[in-house]
């Protein structure tokens, strides 16, 4: 089985670069032993241009910022894509949209592995700033611990590799490899 964890998100506004953030910050900290084979990759923007490098997997994890109103930067959701929550509306960030008609059109073709969504609700950004929120930057840590336990139930050990501060990745997560690079 071949499992994707895919950062989703626009470095350049805040907040809406934590799924790019956070891939580079687990690809830092952990290696990941176990059956499957799991790759992270920063897929940026991309959105349809994705598709070739996501049908080619078993499964798929998606990081993301997404919009739940009425709640605070920093709410983390975990739930699969076939079962959207109610508070889920995904008006938020452009790339938000885009990862989702990506997804519905391949539905539509068929081709969409199971997809699971690990999303935090973003601080809404006005000013372009290479940087987190407070609220999201707290996330970090309850996503972390999400993933680990998802991936555990697929047979996956995450091995510490080094003590990390997602801070500490911001200045260098345009450096990682993208899905280009994959």
């Amino acid at each position: 089985m071949k499992i994707l964890v895919l950062g989703i998100g626009n470095l350049l506004f805040g907040d809406e670069g934590i799924g790019v953030h956070f891939i580079n910050y687990i690809g830092q900290k952990y290696h990941f032993e176990g059956e499957p084979q799991i790759d992270l990759v920063d897929g940026g923007t991309l959105a349809q241009r994705l598709i070739p490098i996501i049908v080619e997997y078993d499964h798929v994890i998606i990081i993301d910022t997404i919009n739940a109103p009425g709640v605070q930067a920093g709410e983390v959701y975990f739930f699969d894509f076939d079962a959207v929550p109610d508070a889920v509306d995904w008006q938020g960030s452009a790339h938000e949209v885009e990862m989702l008609q990506t997804l519905n059109m391949m539905d539509l073709a068929g081709d969409r592995p199971p997809t699971m969504i690990i999303g935090v609700v973003p601080t809404v950004i006005e000013a372009t700033e290479f940087s987190l929120s407070e609220g999201v930057t707290a996330a970090v840590p309850l996503m972390e611990k999400t993933l680990l336990d998802y991936l555990k139930t697929m047979g996956i050990d995450a091995v510490k590799r080094a003590d990390v501060n997602i801070q500490e990745i911001l200045p260098n997560s345009f450096r990682a490899l993208d899905a280009y690079s994959v």
